[in-house]
Parts: C-alpha cells; sequence; structure tokens
C-alpha cells in the first residue's frame, strides 16, 4: 500500500502519549491500538533517553509492520531512520523541511505542525511536504506550549487555502470527529481520548467503524 494512500482510506491518526495512559506503556497501548483498527500511528515521546525510544519504536515499527499500518516519529529525525519508520512529523522550529527531506529521502513521509492558512501555504509552496498537522483545534492538555485553539473556522479557512492532505490535531474527543472531518480534515488526529481510555481496542474500533471512509 502506498504510503499517501492512508491519509485517503483511513480517518484516525492515533498518537502515543503515556503520560496520559494511566500507567500502561507505549507498547501495551499501541497494541491495543492495532487491535482496534487503527492503521496510522505516530510516536511521541518527549521525556525518554534514545535507547529507550529506540527499543520502544523498534518493537512498534516490528508490530505496524505486521498489521500493515503506517509508522510515523514525532520530532525524531534520527530516530525515525534508526527504525525504519514509514516518514516523521516535524514543527515549526524544528530542522528546515528541505533539509529533513534529504535526511530521510524521498521515499518516506513528512509532515509538518502549522497553524493557520499563511503556515499551511508556505508548507505547501515547499514542494517537499507530504501532509500538514493543523491544530490546535480545540484547547488541550497534551502539549505544555501549545497555541490558542483555532476552531473550525480556522480549520475550513486552512483547507480553502491547500490541497495537501490535513491532519487536525488538538483536543479532539470521539463526538467531534464527524464534524472535524467535515470541515476539512482529512485525518484527526487523537491523543488522551484513546489512551486514556479504560479499553483502548474498543474505543479505537468505534471510531475506525463510525468514521469509515470506504
Amino acid at each position: 500500500m502506498d504510503k499517501l494512500s492512508y491519509f485517503e482510506t483511513e480517518s484516525i491518526y492515533a498518537l502515543t502519549g503515556e503520560d496520559f495512559s494511566r500507567g500502561r506503556t507505549n507498547l501495551e497501548v499501541v497494541r491495543a491500538m492495532l487491535a482496534g483498527g487503527i492503521r496510522v500511528v505516530q510516536y511521541r515521546e518527549k521525556m525518554k533517553d534514545a535507547r529507550s525510544m529506540y527499543e520502544e519504536c523498534m518493537e512498534i515499527r516490528r508490530l505496524t509492520r505486521e498489521q500493515g499500518a503506517l509508522f510515523l516519529v514525532n520530532d525524531h529525525i534520527d530516530l525515525a531512520i534508526a527504525v525504519d519508520a514509514d516518514g516523521v512529523h516535524i514543527g515549526q522550529s524544528d530542522l528546515p523541511p528541505a533539509v529533513v527531506r534529504k535526511l530521510i529521502g524521498d521515499d518516506k513521509v513528512l509532515g509538518l505542525s502549522t497553524h493557520n492558512p499563511e503556515e499551511a501555504r508556505e508548507a505547501e509552496a515547499l514542494g517537499c511536504i507530504d501532509y500538514i498537522g493543523v491544530g490546535p483545534i480545540f484547547a488541550t492538555k497534551t502539549k505544555a506550549d501549545a497555541l490558542q485553539p483555532i476552531g473550525y473556522d480556522n480549520l475550513a479557512a486552512v483547507r480553502a487555502a491547500v490541497s495537501l492532505p490535513i491532519v487536525a490535531i488538538g483536543g479532539i474527543k470521539e463526538d467531534k470527529v464527524a464534524d472535524v472531518l467535515q470541515k476539512g480534515a482529512s485525518m484527526t488526529a487523537i491523543i488522551s481520548d484513546i489512551v486514556a481510555d479504560d479499553n483502548i481496542a474498543e474505543k479505537c474500533r468505534r471510531l475506525v467503524l463510525s468514521n469509515k471512509k470506504i
């Protein structure tokens, strides 16, 4: 399956968040996500040492490959390369996207966080970005330095400004997924509403089945 086709077929983009997973490890969470039908997983980890992250990501790489899921790494370009992840997601203050593209090669997925139509247009104009993250849509506690929520109107404005796939992120809960997709997102990124659930696999199953594209 072509890596970019996931943005056409899938609605849910699930991220790890061990601080919010109620004592469960990233590996436990990812296994449950995949069991629930999630097919796009981003490893998002800010605090662990490099060796621990490498060992976790090697196992997640194995699990996602077995399940035919897309595996992306947040920020850590070296880690994404080391474990042969399918791609990497970077922010506005990370290495320039053109530099990251040279490092990861043309066959990997490259995503960039944006927060308004101007940043979205700039990202598309670079010619090396495969998709953009847009948000935070709502207030969120999973990112310490999160900006003010942009809401539905700005999400729709970004959709009108670019043709790149859009992954909406920030405070999105199960009951808002359909609305976020309707406002122009290609996929919805979800962290705490998945990882903090009593039954992660069942939560993911509901999210996937109720928001199927095809």
